[in-house]
């Protein structure tokens, strides 16, 4: 059998596996002092290494929320290269919510910081913001075709604050449309043309939205936040990603999170939520 080869395929053999989900570790403040530890480098370690304990060989894919290791400065960033190598030690998909968005030589710098071959940062995705331009993530989509690593880009985002944006409608399309029409038009350059083919290039929609864009011809795969915790049910998911189900990844943290700070009872928190999203 043929292995996958780019991040949308590898996703999609995740999916399969391990049920389309994806699990958030975002060390809210809140959340260490409910798992009854310290608002400091060290609770965050803490933290972060119980969730890759719990979530490295249950969840197709992890997202660390680089904001909360941020915060910490080199201490918190020491901890999120370590959680990023124990997860790509086990072969667990993982995906840097950094939000990164620039242009030229700054985004390249961001390409390189999240996907470069050498990074101590690189993850196999990143989340990018195309409010500069789509064609501006020109050079992390390029990083990404030659790593074979991933990008998601924001495109429909359920924050009451991007509606009227991304809602605007330009030559007949919302501006949210015409970001995921951009996205497509990556993937089929990257060879995703081919019955069943997937491309790279990802996008992320509000699973809380009442008038998502249409993704049929995406070609990539789809993260959807707001599941769980703000709202969105499994149901919403099929009914959003109904053309290419595999390829729609659910994103739930706080449902699986508050859970914690057990290992073991994280893990269980993870496997039955995922059986919400297999086939």
């Amino acid at each position: 059998m043929t292995q996958p080869t780019n991040f949308g395929e590898r996703a999609v053999a995740a999916g399969r596996e391990r049920g389309r989900l994806c699990v958030g570790i975002d060390p809210h403040p809140h959340l260490l002092e409910a798992w009854g530890l310290t608002v400091d480098a060290a609770g965050l370690r803490s933290f972060t290494m119980a969730c890759v304990e719990a979530f490295a060989d249950t969840a197709a894919m992890v997202k660390p929320q680089v904001a909360f290791f941020e915060r910490f400065g080199s201490a918190g960033f020491a901890v999120l290269e370590d959680a990023l190598a124990g997860l790509r030690e086990v072969g667990c998909l993982s995906l840097a919510d950094a939000k990164r968005g620039d242009i030229g030589s700054t985004m390249a710098g961001y390409a390189d910081a999240w996907l470069g071959e050498t990074s101590p940062l690189r993850a196999d995705a990143v989340t990018v913001s195309p409010y500069l331009g789509v064609g501006a993530l020109v050079p992390v989509f390029d990083v990404a075709a030659e790593t074979g690593r991933g990008v998601f880009v924001l495109a429909a985002t359920s924050n009451p604050e991007a509606v009227g944006l991304q809602s605007l409608t330009v030559e007949g399309r919302s501006v949210a449309q015409r970001v995921v029409d951009e996205c497509g038009q990556r993937n089929l350059a990257c060879g995703a043309s081919a019955e069943g083919s997937v491309g790279p290039v990802g996008v992320v929609v509000g699973a809380t939205l009442d008038t998502p864009p249409v993704l049929d011809q995406l070609r990539g795969p789809v993260l959807l936040p707001g599941v769980g915790a703000q709202g969105a049910t499994a149901a919403d998911v099929r009914d959003l990603t109904q053309a290419a189900p595999e390829l729609g990844f659910a994103n739930v943290s706080r449902a699986i999170l508050s859970r914690g700070p057990q290992v073991s009872d994280l893990r269980k928190a993870v496997e039955e939520t995922a059986r919400d999203f297999r086939d």
